[in-house]
């Protein structure tokens, strides 16, 4: 039996539109067979707002207008949940699994994203936990990761936002995924004297996912 491996391909920074595009186009080859293996995209993206399918959660009181005026873009995705942020210092991760090879079950794969992050987390000295009835991941009750996840034919695609060195002053414009009252934070903004970057955070991400799935991790230049 071929070994079950865990595709590992880091974009660097890349516009939201560039890919959303990839990955949509991963997920049918996926699908199809094509791409035989899990693959984990991680990426940075310059700033932009996306809206998921839950639009009561879509919470996003300026205009689009306003958005453009600070150079940020828009999207409306398929994923789930409300509106969010990805940025600059923001870890972004797309893992497109096969759930046939794993469990069929959106929840625990849900659940086995924020461990990953939670695990992550742990590296860094971050005590992190899920907060019942919602998705994502906290510390000390404020945000540091959000995920909001699509699925066709039991193959996965969107995923994972970890803040980093995030600039967090992005997510006074909105209310983040629609939780009235919730604080967003960062690993920076948790542990100021630990030395991390976006290239640091990633390996440690893909190494926790791959362990955590039970794949074997490789790094990839393209799929």
């Amino acid at each position: 039996m071929a070994e079950r491996e865990l595709l590992v391909l880091n974009l660097g920074e890349r516009s939201y539109a560039e890919v959303l595009a990839f990955q949509r186009d991963a997920a049918a080859r996926r699908i199809s067979g094509e791409i035989d293996q899990d693959l984990l995209v991680l990426v940075e993206h310059p700033p932009v707002v996306t809206l998921g399918r839950k639009k009561a959660d879509n919470k996003l009181p300026v205009t689009e207008d306003y958005l453009r005026s600070r150079g940020i873009e828009l999207f409306e995705v398929e994923r789930g949940g409300g509106v969010t942020f990805h940025g600059p210092g923001q870890l972004v991760g797309y893992p497109i699994f096969d759930l046939q090879r794993h469990k069929l079950d959106l929840h625990w794969y849900l659940r086995q994203v924020e461990e990953a992050l939670i695990r992550t987390l742990a590296v860094y000295d971050i005590a992190a936990e899920r907060n019942v009835g919602f998705t994502g991941v906290w510390t000390g009750g404020r945000k540091i990761a959000s995920i909001g996840v699509h699925a066709r034919s039991w193959v996965t695609w969107h995923g994972f936002a970890l803040n980093v060195t995030t600039d967090l002053s992005y997510f006074n414009i909105m209310t983040p995924c629609g939780i009235d009252g919730v604080v967003m934070t960062s690993v920076s903004r948790e542990k100021p004297e630990a030395d991390v970057t976006i290239q640091t955070v990633a390996d440690e991400t893909a190494r926790q996912f791959a362990e955590l799935f039970g794949l074997t991790p490789r790094v990839v230049g393209e799929v």
